[in-house]
């Protein structure tokens, strides 16, 4: 039985579509101060770039440690989002209260050994990450080996809560499903169901790092499935939309995708997030009414 038979969804195109369209002619009448603020509070600040150095991450961290000394009536990003090998970085020069979220078992292209992804997501919640973020294994998914691909999740969920239990906290596990790469709705509603099954607390549109990334239609199959499984299971489980979202109408947008399909109980950063190495600036500007560079 697939996953689509078991939780009884198709995706509806059409349906979808006119959805998206109320949706998109809605976005001025949604945008408010609050909602851009709330926004801006479900950021996962990332920096994922190949000449990150210890240098630049603390620079980061250190923007996030003082921004609301510059604006006191902002809220703080959720996280600050890095390579595994920073985390112990960012958790030196940390000062505020926001998490560290660290991409992990080989992110972007999940291509290797099981074992040297465990191991990397071992270290990197001894380091100090609060959250980790992998890609589904889509050397196994593509290939219609979905016990495989499920079974590689089903392991990190274990790593990562034996050694956050050894520590006396838990580390929430965010899964990647490269949606860009599925091409269907119906490929993405299987791997929805296939991460959130496995132990995923939140799935994830995108790495960032392909041609095609967060799309609206993605994330909108991807909520339809959280709805879905909630119902079956009474498991709240959250969403991120990450890659290619750059200004604040493209975080109303997914806000506004949220709220239709999920509901306001959704609309907090335990189970709503956005990945974002630009949106930041985007969004206080929309505010401060001027063009804004802090980030």
């Amino acid at each position: 039985m697939s996953y689509l038979e078991k939780y009884s969804y198709s995706p509806d195109q059409e349906a979808m579509g006119r959805a998206l369209e109320m949706i998109a002619a809605n976005l001025e009448n949604a945008a408010s101060e609050q909602v851009y603020k709330d926004c801006f509070s479900m950021m996962d600040l990332t920096t994922l770039k190949t000449n990150d150095t210890p240098a630049t991450v603390s620079q980061l961290v250190e923007k996030v440690n003082v921004f609301q000394d510059s604006y006191p009536e902002w809220p703080l990003p959720a996280s600050v989002c890095i390579y595994p090998n920073f985390v112990d970085t960012v958790r030196k020069v940390r000062r505020k209260d926001f998490n560290i979220t660290a991409v992990s078992a080989c992110f972007p292209s999940s291509q290797s050994f099981l074992e040297v992804k465990l191991k990397e997501c071992e270290m990197a919640v001894e380091a100090g990450a609060d959250e980790i973020d992998i890609v589904l294994a889509l050397n196994a998914f593509l290939a219609g080996d979905y016990e495989t691909a499920a079974e590689e999740i089903r392991q990190v969920r274990r790593c990562v809560d034996t050694v956050a239990q050894k520590q006396g906290r838990e580390v929430h596990l965010k899964v990647i499903l490269e949606t860009g790469l599925l091409r269907t709705p119906e490929a993405i509603a299987e791997a929805s169901f296939l991460a959130m099954e496995a132990g995923a607390d939140f799935i994830k549109t995108s790495t960032g790092k392909i041609d095609v990334n967060a799309t609206p239609a993605a994330a909108y199959v991807m909520c339809e499935c959280i709805a879905k499984y909630h119902a079956a299971t009474g498991r709240k489980i959250g969403f991120k939309p990450a890659g290619g979202i750059s200004s604040a109408a493209d975080a109303l947008c997914y806000y506004s995708i949220v709220s239709a399909v999920l509901g306001k109980e959704w609309l907090d950063k335990k189970l709503f997030r956005f990945g974002v190495s630009r949106v930041a600036n985007s969004l206080i500007s929309a505010v401060e009414q001027k063009t804004v560079s802090f980030f």
